[in-house]
């Protein structure tokens, strides 16, 4: 059987720099600081979503190459039904190479995570012994963060909370965490501004208090200033910012320019309100100090997959009243993008939404 394209397949895809999919635009990674264009290369939250009608196993088609490892993540592709995991494939970096997934009974749907530590560029995917069909669209979920949000010490990628809330709500998570960045960065906030998205998720500020020190002010008006320049391309969509999670070792604890972890939270927190009194009606907070304890962080910081689960359903249970208007909104997209009015020379962008 001849090799399937697997662009219909891929889900969670920001940006693609040729045939790999990478987390940061590629024609403007001059103005982003080095750590967030490194971490950009990973294909953090990038899946494959199939139904496979007869099929007995999926074979992929796909480059890796190593680049680090975030947590304790393995090279794994990793085979989900539903909200379980049936089966995992380790797999070594290559230039080029064919895993092979057995399917269980059924025809799906099915998801296929990536071995993200690899970097990998899946090339081409084809079905054993029957097809191999995408999934229907769902709506974009962009959720930009640090190295908690781009999954670090979960496990597994299935297990980092972009993941596990966008399976709880019925959404295609685009997982745009940054570790050891996310402070901030007004590029990266008109990089957003610049994706389709239906609903939207901005979890920074830890790295304020250390890697980057920001007063309370600083941060205050950083936030406001990003929040405005993702607004500037997403006027009617849902925002959600999450204030820093517990960090006991920085909750009271001056930072270089003297500001606690508590008191730049506040500080995010009060600049989200400014906003929502200013007139941003879908705009919410969600206070990050009391979702998780200290049992929960592996390191005193980033949590392990019970942390990542319970953050993921306070997210969901935030997001929960945008989810209709998130779907109306990608129902829309839809529609348009298949409009007649699409010339031959502009079907391919068309279809993409691009």
């Amino acid at each position: 059987m001849t090799w399937l394209d697997p662009d219909p397949f891929l889900r969670g895809v920001a940006w693609r720099d040729g045939v790999r999919p990478v987390r940061a635009d590629p024609a403007d990674l001059a103005r982003l600081p080095w750590d967030t264009a490194e971490r950009a290369l990973l294909p953090t939250g990038v899946r494959l979503e199939f139904l496979a009608p007869g099929a007995r196993a999926v074979e992929i088609r796909y480059r890796a190459a190593a680049r680090g490892a975030a947590g304790g993540q393995a090279g794994l592709f990793a085979l989900w039904q539903g909200g379980r995991c049936v089966a995992e494939v380790l797999v070594a970096p290559a230039e080029e190479a064919v895993t092979v997934i057995g399917l269980p009974p059924g025809e799906g749907p099915f998801t296929v995570h990536l071995p993200e530590t690899l970097g990998p560029a899946v090339l081409g995917l084809r079905a054993v012994g029957g097809a191999l069909l995408p999934v229907p669209v769902r709506p974009r979920w962009v959720v930009h963060g640090d190295s908690i949000t781009e999954g670090w010490w979960s496990t597994r990628p299935a297990h980092a909370w972009p993941a596990v809330a966008g399976r709880a709500l019925g959404l295609d998570p685009v997982n745009l965490g940054y570790a050891g960045s996310a402070r901030g960065e007004l590029c990266v906030a008109e990089q957003i501004a610049g994706l389709p998205a239906d609903v939207l998720t901005l979890a920074f500020g830890t790295n304020c208090w250390s890697s980057v020190p920001f007063s309370a002010p600083l941060l205050y008006e950083t936030v406001c200033a990003f929040v405005a320049l993702v607004r500037a391309g997403h006027p009617g969509t849902p925002i959600l910012l999450v204030s820093p999670l517990l960090r006991p070792d920085a909750e009271d604890t001056p930072n270089a320019l003297g500001a606690t972890l508590s008191e730049l939270r506040t500080a995010l927190e009060r600049a989200g309100a400014s906003l929502v009194r200013a007139g941003d009606a879908r705009l919410s907070v969600l206070p990050g100090r009391d979702v998780l304890g200290p049992e929960h962080l592996v390191d005193g910081l980033h949590p392990d997959d019970s942390g990542h689960a319970l953050l993921a359903a306070a997210v969901a249970d935030a997001l929960t009243p945008y989810v209709p208007l998130a779907t109306e909104n990608a129902r829309a997209a839809t529609a348009a993008r298949v409009q007649p009015s699409c010339t031959a020379s502009q079907g391919k962008a068309c279809r993409e939404g691009h």
